[in-house]
């Protein structure tokens, strides 16, 4: 008896295994679910709804990774899955929600700058969709064959979810639109350029070697819990300030990192004044 038992343990070790990939996979298609009740909701005019279903697509999208990782079931299934969920989610929700909530207002507006905005903010949600779904290509691409990519600390390009959460973000914090041609114009460039940030090269911290050990899981505890709390009580002002922070987190690097540049350079001319040049 006591041989036996461990060899049915082995042998059901695939089964189990089997059934643990499931988990990962409902929380993504929870995500999916947000995201198209997020679309449902845009049409019916509950923008500020349709900004908190992305916003929890975006808590499940970060659930489900984890999770799989956590029981070893990651999978190319589960990849192209939540590719799929990301474009939805993040790609077609946020923009049908940017494109109703800042231009479906100003439509009726006379005149042919209205019109144009009208047609630049339509131009502009397309390239959100667009610039989403290339982003996570190159993602794709760069998760099959990571030692040619940079290190896992970094994101080529704002996460699509990041750029999700922006548009949320004003969405949740003004609620209901103005009707005024400029704040639609404002929009429409806020939105080119999150499309823009998403296909670029500018390095955005991934959290992904974050270690909790290293950083005392107590504090660590505290400070989600105090973050939360925050949230629940100011969710307008806490979510437009980390979505803001966030995106201004990889053009402050790549700023920081363009100066360095030149530092060096700087340096080796003041050098032989003082005689401290090495072979």
């Amino acid at each position: 008896m006591l041989d036996r038992r461990p060899r049915r343990r082995i042998q059901d070790r695939p089964r189990i295994q089997r059934s643990l990939s499931i988990v990962p996979n409902l929380f993504t298609i929870g995500n999916i679910f947000c995201g198209y009740y997020s679309v449902i909701s845009t049409l019916r005019g509950n923008w500020d709804y349709a900004a908190v279903l992305i916003a929890i697509g975006y808590i499940l999208d970060g659930l489900d990774g984890r999770i799989a990782r956590l029981t070893r079931t990651t999978s190319d299934f589960g990849l192209q899955l939540d590719s799929l969920a990301d474009v939805i989610t993040f790609g077609i929700a946020p923009a049908v929600l940017a494109f109703s909530w800042g231009f479906g207002p100003s439509e009726g507006i006379e005149g042919s700058a209205a019109r144009h905005v009208h047609q630049l903010g339509s131009l502009a949600s397309f390239a959100f969709v667009v610039c989403g779904a290339l982003r996570l290509a190159r993602f794709n691409l760069q998760a099959k064959k990571p030692s040619e990519t940079s290190s896992k600390r970094y994101f080529v390009g704002l996460p699509i979810p990041a750029a999700a959460g922006m548009i949320v973000a004003v969405v949740h914090f003004f609620k209901t639109p103005t009707l005024m041609v400029g704040s639609a114009l404002l929009w429409s460039f806020l939105i080119l350029f999150m499309a823009f940030l998403m296909i670029s090269t500018v390095r955005y911290y991934s959290f992904k070697e974050f270690d909790v050990k290293k950083a005392r899981p107590s504090l660590a505890l505290f400070g989600t819990a105090m973050l939360i709390s925050l949230i629940y009580l100011y969710s307008e002002i806490m979510l437009l300030a980390m979505a803001s922070i966030y995106v201004s987190s990889g053009l402050v690097y790549e700023l920081v990192h363009t100066v360095r540049r030149f530092l060096p350079s700087s340096a080796s001319r003041s050098e032989p004044a003082h005689g401290n040049i090495k072979s």
